[in-house]
């Protein structure tokens, strides 16, 4: 049993739990969306006379319970369910990333992402935290106007068949793609 859980699970295990929690949540009237829990508790905290945070709480308490869960089942994957192995990624990402000036993820310090990137002598210095700051308002103000996030859209606008989250998910790809072969390389 032990041998099941420590490694790897196929990769339809991934779709049957993604589509069985969509239907549930289909079937009980509710949507999908991580950006969802901001909203909970801005609502939470924030006066009653912000449109944004006028919401009933209290009927989204679910929400925050996965947010919770995502939480706790991240530690306990990286803490318990680590096998201190690296993520394979294709030789090619890794001349690519090369090419930018940026060292093998393989021997980073965590073994997934470039220390280039991810360190915090990196996300601390001036640049580092310009990027994050600019991302971060970025990635805010399009779940904002976007109406939702990736996973809001991704998952639970398309199971919907609703065609604003197929407009948002073609910009968000679009913006990924922009991001990756034209802006990245400017930027490094």
């Amino acid at each position: 049993m032990w041998e099941f859980i420590l490694h790897p699970w196929p990769w339809w295990f991934s779709g049957l739990a993604i589509s069985a929690t969509m239907f549930a949540l289909v079937f009980f009237g509710r949507t999908f969306g991580f950006s969802s829990n901001l909203r909970t508790l801005c609502a939470m905290a924030a006066p009653r006379n912000s449109a944004y945070a006028n919401v009933n709480w209290r009927n989204e308490l679910w929400n925050l319970v996965f947010l919770v869960g995502a939480l706790i089942g991240g530690y306990l994957a990286h803490t318990f369910l680590n096998d201190g192995s690296s993520v394979a990624i294709a030789q090619t990402t890794i001349s690519d990333l090369a090419e930018l000036g940026f060292a093998d993820p393989s021997t980073s310090s965590s073994g997934v992402q470039p220390d280039e990137l991810f360190s915090w002598e990196n996300a601390l210095s001036l640049k580092g935290f310009m990027l994050l700051a600019v991302a971060g308002f970025l990635v805010g103000f399009g779940t904002r106007y976007a109406g939702g996030c990736t996973s809001g859209h991704a998952i639970s606008g398309l199971s919907d068949l609703q065609l604003p989250s197929l407009v948002a998910v073609i910009g968000f790809f679009t913006g990924g793609l922009i991001m990756t072969h034209l802006l990245f390389p400017l930027i490094f």
